[in-house]
């Protein structure tokens, strides 16, 4: 009793010590984090170590190693042990088995035993260490055990942790794995045909003057090289029986062959679209202000062909392999999938790297959930979503959308404003699209910047060959003047305001202009204005 009262105390003190945690989040990220920098450098540096030590090993069966080669055996084979070890701590957590038992123990009214949290523990453990990879990191170690020769026949096991190490060789063993009942079904029905069609083969031909066939074995021999349709002719059937089983046997290995292609390139077909998603959510992770554009139909494809322009880093998200094939050719990070899937959200870091999504779908429930599902994963993301219906705008703000579009709506009402005025039609569509160069575009005023302070009337616009389109100020900051804001959800818009009219910090300027007034504009303002204009985009 006392024994066991040790180990719980034990358990909860390791799971509340943050040494811990750490060291084994960090070990973690070292040996299995598949989108971890660190894994990429150290899954390197182990090809590297794995072929120069196969290199030495190959080079002393005629040659003596002398001292330095030596020491890097012994490296090898202490780093190997190492290796192996910290993936059989980071297979199952010990503690938490533990605890589990204990709390199971006390949940019930039973006193709690040792033993069975134990086994519990030494399953966990056994289950990794029967593993195939597992097995073939232990039997790697055994070529560097010197004083026995014959070990150094398991050179062949440390060739083969190379799957581990390498993304591709890596992908190829998991497509085996999991095409293990495909595979398993086609060894059974291969293993039939070659035990009925070699013992067929030595009844017929065995004893026949002038034949190849002459034991069981040669029999086998022949089956097993005419099923895989290699056929070298070394051995080769006489007799008129023979030959028709033989001609079964070349059909029987087509569909074989076959079969075994369709198995494998399915499977790498599955597997290829996991690690192009695995290397999206990677490249995610480096990046920060990253937006979700969710959606890439008509108004998706504009919305990325923008941020790409502006050089916003942006990610693409629809279910449709398509769209996504389509996102791919033009050089955008895209993932085929459900954008409303909580995980694959988390995936691409909503909330941390990526701080906005666009919910652009053409189902209004669609978008409902999308929406439900990133406010569900962050209270301080921003959310901007399109709308088709009008009775779908109060379903989303409730959804905790912070931003509702209505697409449709806009552009019949700009052609109903202005179906009998097509140059000011033109106009408003020429700044909206910057075909012509001209771009209506959001430039903050920093705090203590040049412009904090100023009047609009003392900044000329005009000589910058710039237009003042209108200012976006905080709810908390009202202008008290002869100006009449527009009340948006958490600001106000003054549009067109008067000469007199002060701006402030945290201010947003409303401005049209060439790309190149605008970009000189920025420039004007100093490293300040650029710095905090970086930071607010």
């Amino acid at each position: 009793m006392h024994t066991a009262n040790l180990a719980v105390r034990f358990a909860y003190w390791l799971d509340t010590l943050p040494h811990y945690a750490a060291a084994k989040s960090l070990c973690y990220d070292w040996l299995i984090n598949p989108r971890s920098r660190r894994r990429a450098w150290f899954d390197m540096g182990m090809i590297v170590m794995i072929l120069l030590s196969v290199f030495l090993l190959i080079y002393q069966v005629h040659h003596t190693l002398d001292d330095y080669a030596l020491l890097f055996e012994r490296a090898v084979f202490l780093t190997l042990i190492l290796e192996y070890l910290l993936r059989l701590w980071l297979a199952s957590a010990s503690r938490k088995i533990v605890i589990e038992h204990y709390e199971h123990a006390e949940l019930v009214g039973m006193r709690f035993r040792l033993l069975p949290a134990v086994w519990a523990v030494v399953r966990a453990k056994l289950a990794y260490m029967t593993s195939p990879m597992a097995i073939i990191d232990l039997l790697a170690i055994l070529p560097s055990y010197r004083p026995l020769a014959f070990m150094r026949m398991f050179l062949l096991f440390r060739l083969l942790k190379l799957f581990r190490y390498a993304r591709s060789l890596s992908a190829f063993g998991k497509v085996v794995v999991e095409k293990r009942f495909e595979l398993y079904t086609l060894s059974i029905f291969v293993g039939a045909v070659v035990l009925i069609s070699s013992i067929a083969v030595y009844l017929f031909e065995a004893g026949v003057p002038g034949t190849s066939v002459h034991t069981l074995l040669d029999a086998v021999y022949w089956a097993v090289i005419t099923v895989t349709t290699v056929g070298y002719g070394d051995v080769t059937p006489l007799t008129t029986e023979g030959r028709v089983v033989a001609m079964v046997l070349v059909f029987a290995g087509i569909g074989v062959v076959s079969f075994a292609t369709s198995i494998v390139v399915m499977a790498f077909h599955e597997k290829m679209r996991e690690l192009h998603d695995n290397r999206v959510y990677s490249e995610v992770e480096r990046l920060t202000g990253v937006t979700i554009v969710c959606g890439f139909g008509r108004i998706g494809q504009v919305v990325a062909q923008r941020l790409a322009a502006a050089g916003e880093p942006f990610v693409v998200i629809d279910k449709d392999e398509a769209a996504v094939e389509q996102a791919r050719r033009l050089d955008y990070l895209a993932v085929a999938g459900d954008a409303s899937d909580g995980a694959m959200l988390g995936n691409l870091r909503l909330g941390r790297q990526a701080t906005r999504i666009l919910c652009l779908t053409q189902d209004d429930v669609k978008n409902v959930y999308i929406t439900l599902t990133a406010r569900e994963l962050s209270g301080e993301v921003l959310i901007i979503s399109r709308a088709n219906k009008a009775e779908s705008v109060r379903k989303l703000r409730h959804a905790g959308a912070d931003h509702v579009v209505r697409p449709y709506e806009v552009v019949a009402r700009m052609a109903a404003e202005f179906i009998g005025q097509p140059v000011a039609f033109d106009a408003i569509h020429d700044v909206v699209t910057g075909s012509k160069g001209i771009h209506l575009e959001p430039m903050p005023v920093p705090p203590g910047s040049h412009l904090d302070g100023l009047g609009v009337g003392e900044v000329d616009f005009t000589a910058r060959n710039l237009l003042l389109f209108g200012v976006i100020r905080p709810v908390a900051e009202v202008e008290t003047g002869d100006d009449e804001p527009y009340r948006m959800a958490d600001k106000h818009f003054y549009f067109n305001p008067r000469p007199h009219f002060r701006l402030r910090g945290h201010d947003i300027l409303v401005l049209i202009g060439y790309d190149v007034s605008l970009k000189h504009f920025r420039k004007q303002e100093g490293p300040m204005f650029k710095d905090w204009w970086e930071r607010a985009r």
